[in-house]
């Protein structure tokens, strides 16, 4: 289903080990109509590399801010205004950092500040970092700013700590995508699919139902995170 044709998305991946999730997250969004640029920081390229995402995107990774070719058409810039949605997966405290500070000595960063688009942050560290006092007042000035923060999850991390810190999961961050260029006129609206068989009741004793598997309807609320199931 192609929930988000036509959106331009731009994928900010840092340095956390949550980067070689996001193959699988370009491919995902690409799946359902997205365009994806892919623009990574330096420590990003650590954990997986500008070719294997230019491969699954389709198109070439930004990486420097001092691109001598790419600067002189204000690359940057040009970056900034493409965007419908910039979303910063994974987000490590650093990026965080640098954010709340209003700091743009990369790309990355420097694009946060010439952009008009809405910004998401899906942080990604370890549960201590997370914690941390500095890490949760950076996190609550992007909110305050305006910025969406998706996540993150808990659960067992890659450093053998349990607790909250993970990146939520590809499919996880297309559901947050796809809610949030969600049409407006069902933005404030619930609805309720039922599936399965009826019982229409005679009398005290017998009733009419059928067969019903209810597999058609399950598929149908997906898209849509404001759907009640039954």
């Amino acid at each position: 289903m192609q929930t988000l044709a036509g959106k331009k998305i731009l994928l900010g991946i840092s340095g956390g080990i949550a980067a070689y999730k996001c193959a699988e997250l370009t491919r995902r969004l690409i799946e359902r109509g997205a365009q994806v640029q892919v623009v990574m920081t330096k420590a990003a390229k650590e954990f997986i590399t500008p070719l294997t995402m230019q491969a699954v995107s389709g198109r070439p990774v930004s990486d420097s801010l001092l691109d001598p070719a790419a600067e002189a058409s204000m690359g940057h810039i040009e970056l900034a205004k493409w965007a419908d949605l910039v979303l910063l997966a994974p987000a490590t405290a650093d990026l965080i950092a640098r954010m709340a500070a209003g700091m743009g000595n990369d790309l990355l960063t420097t694009l946060c500040l010439a952009t008009d688009a809405p910004i998401a942050v899906a942080p990604a560290m370890n549960q201590q970092m997370y914690r941390n006092i500095a890490t949760q007042e950076n996190i609550a000035t992007l909110s305050r700013r305006g910025c969406h923060i998706w996540g993150p999850a808990s659960g067992e991390q890659a450093c053998g700590d349990v607790g909250p810190g993970r990146m939520l999961e590809p499919m996880q961050l297309v559901h947050q995508v796809e809610a949030f260029f969600q049409p407006a006129d069902l933005a404030d609206v619930t609805i309720t699919v039922t599936a399965g068989p009826t019982r229409e009741a005679i009398d005290p004793v017998r009733y009419l139902t059928n067969h019903s598997s209810g597999k058609m309807a399950t598929p149908l609320p997906k898209p849509l995170p404001n759907v009640v199931r039954k």
